[in-house]
């Protein structure tokens, strides 16, 4: 079972006591699209990214200071350098190397810059969004780029999964970068809904935060059945049967 969540704009990247790390996998395709994004203007990067100038010349500096080897000098584990709502329900700061080994075997960060991140993996500051339009050899936006790429290396994740289950938490610009028909895996996408006077709904903040509540849930509790995900009992979220279907699962709470 493995799980995949997407990334946050909010980055701390702060130093930090945990100094166990890997490196990513797919940091020759995060080179080739840093190659790219370096020839950009300030006010290219703005227009094609739709950010403020400030914005704009912070990430034209961060493509500038990109470099290798990532280190613990210059970069840091992903799921501690992402902050924001969906990781504001990741007690990560608190994971001891045990939280750390299971999330590292069943937690995926999708990104645009370098794929398919585990935990551990170092990276770098950025801002490059899965759905940036960024014209590359391979086509005209990220999705074009990563192609096939990032559900290839889920598939060699899978390989070695005695229950080839993807637990979809991660949004849908995020998620569309996977192929599912070329997945080898079943994938259940978890939805949480409010009730409000009777009809429930998705609220983007409260989903966010579940999201990570989730996820930390079936790291902090070794989850590797799917119908143990059905448990989840968190700030008064629960099970909804009724809203649920084969292939998406509701946790409801109000």
């Amino acid at each position: 079972m493995i799980i995949v969540i997407s990334p946050s704009k909010t980055l701390d990247f702060s130093e930090n006591p945990f100094k166990l790390y890997t490196q990513p996998r797919q940091l020759p395709q995060s080179q080739e699209l840093i190659d790219i994004a370096k020839q950009l203007t300030v006010e290219e990067l703005s227009a094609l990214m739709k950010l403020s100038d400030k914005l704009s010349q912070l990430n034209w500096q961060r493509y500038k200071d990109f470099s290798t080897p990532f280190s613990l000098t210059n970069a840091k584990q992903a799921l501690l350098a992402f902050k924001g709502d969906v990781y504001g329900g990741i007690d990560s700061d608190n994971y001891s190397e045990d939280d750390f080994s299971f999330a590292q075997q069943h937690l995926r960060i999708l990104s645009g810059l370098y794929g398919a991140l585990r935990p551990l993996d170092l990276i770098q500051p950025y801002r490059l969004e899965m759905g940036t339009r960024l014209q590359t050899g391979q086509g005209k936006n990220l999705y074009e780029f990563w192609n096939t790429q990032v559900t290839d290396l889920l598939n060699q994740d899978f390989n070695e999964e005695p229950e080839p289950i993807l637990i979809n938490l991660a949004s849908n610009e995020y998620f569309k970068v996977i192929k599912p028909k070329l997945l080898n895996a079943r994938i259940l996408t978890l939805a949480f809904k409010e009730n409000k006077a009777g009809i429930y709904k998705t609220i983007g903040i409260h989903a966010k935060r579940a999201r990570g509540l989730m996820t930390n849930f079936i790291i902090k509790n070794r989850l590797t059945d799917a119908e143990q995900v059905k448990t989840f009992n968190l700030e008064n979220y629960g099970f909804n049967n009724v809203l649920s279907s084969e292939k998406e699962w509701v946790f409801s709470r109000g």
